[in-house]
């Protein structure tokens, strides 16, 4: 078999020609901007798919170099952490806790869910945690963490069967949000809160055009935040508990934005900083999309195929019929329910494009951009791991 090993500037050339093509075939595609797909999933996808039909048909193997993907996650989450200011958004305190609350009760429920159906279809419960909050809401860092916690336990195929899930979860979150917040926000006929220019990352009352001398600044910002978050990432190693990179990121960044939030002598230059952003998100999911082994999910077993529909049957009923409801009905509630239907199955960058799709075609709502990566990135994970170790223990 041809085997093509393509380094990090090859594979993120490709990346940014996904990009092109998803943006390229969204734009003629009616029923993909109806249901709010978004652009890297559509290009992302479709390369995934390709890579998977040259594999499996022993053409040729196609090796991507994703030594960058954290990087680009990282300026993402730092992004995401200039949101965080006090000023705007002490507020929303009660909410993250809600928020917290509900994600909280959809991890058991996730858990509850597959260990039921294996027991109904008289297979190993371990199968259903697999295929439980481990991918679900872990994604395939904790899949990869706990699948040898799963075969030491019984499950043979622990990681396998866990990495899989989480593969699958990554691309039925992307394609559930984006409908889902299109349903709630039109039937409910929902609209923004008026005041959102204030608080939205990025803008600002006095629109100052974007020159070569506040994007550089903004550059350097954004790549001394990155380097202060791996210090503080650091420290938090110390505490013994495991915290994703993104964490560490997100501290330095909320810590800078409320400095400057407090002092004339620190400029942040926001406009800016978002757009690095968002670009950076782009990226980071085209290569996530692009290196997904979608072959994978071929191999899935009956048993695993039920569980992982039911869950996305879960998530979208717990979204709209719970999540949207407590969180207040209104447009900030519809667009963390397109939030956690991200996290939720995929991954937290899942979450944030589905919300970006959202904001492009209905408006803005930054308390869901600050709350939806908080939790997900951060809360629930420690969540997660002590109700993952509590159905291991009881299974």
């Amino acid at each position: 078999m041809l085997e093509i090993s393509l380094n990090v500037y090859y594979t993120i050339a490709l990346a940014i020609v996904v990009l092109m093509a998803g943006d390229f075939i969204k734009k003629h595609a009616e029923v993909l901007r109806r249901f709010c797909i978004p652009t890297p999933v559509i290009g992302g996808v479709l390369f995934a798919l390709l890579i998977t039909i040259l594999n499996m048909s022993g053409v040729c193997k196609v090796s991507l170099n994703s030594s960058f993907n954290e990087f680009f996650s990282l300026l993402f989450y730092a992004g995401i952490g200039y949101t965080a200011s006090w000023k705007l958004l002490k507020r929303g305190g009660p909410q993250v806790i809600l928020f917290l609350i509900l994600s909280s009760v959809l991890v058991v429920l996730q858990n509850g869910l597959g260990v039921i159906v294996c027991k109904l279809m008289n297979v190993d419960p371990l199968v259903g945690l697999a295929c439980g909050s481990i991918p679900m809401v872990g994604g395939n860092g904790t899949a990869a963490t706990w699948g040898p916690t799963l075969e030491k336990a019984g499950l043979a195929a622990g990681t396998t069967v866990a990495t899989a899930a989480a593969t699958f979860g990554l691309v039925a979150g992307t394609l559930l949000g984006g409908p889902i917040g299109r349903f709630l926000i039109e039937r409910n006929k929902l609209t923004p809160n008026p005041d959102v220019t204030n608080m939205k990352f990025g803008s600002s009352e006095e629109k100052i055009p974007v020159n070569e001398k506040r994007l550089t600044a903004a550059a350097y910002q954004v790549l001394i935040t990155i380097g202060i978050g791996a210090l503080v990432s650091a420290i938090l190693e110390k505490t013994g508990l495991d915290f994703p990179a993104s964490v560490g990121a997100m501290v330095a960044a909320a810590i800078l934005r409320n400095i400057a939030d407090h002092t004339d002598k620190f400029d942040l230059k926001l406009p800016e900083l978002s757009m690095i952003s968002n670009i950076s998100l782009l990226v980071f999911l085209a290569l996530s999309m692009m290196t997904m082994k979608l072959w994978q999910l071929i191999d899935l077993a009956l048993p695993m195929l039920v569980i992982l529909g039911a869950q996305m049957v879960l998530i979208a009923l717990f979204g709209i019929f719970v999540t949207f409801r407590i969180m207040g009905k209104n447009f900030d509630a519809a667009v963390m329910t397109v939030g956690q239907t991200g996290f939720g199955l995929g991954a937290v960058p899942t979450a944030m494009a589905n919300m970006q799709v959202i904001d492009a075609k209905y408006g803005s709502s930054p308390s869901a951009f600050f709350i939806v990566p908080l939790v997900g990135s951060l809360f629930i994970n420690l969540v997660n791991t002590g109700i993952i170790t509590v159905f291991l223990n009881l299974v």
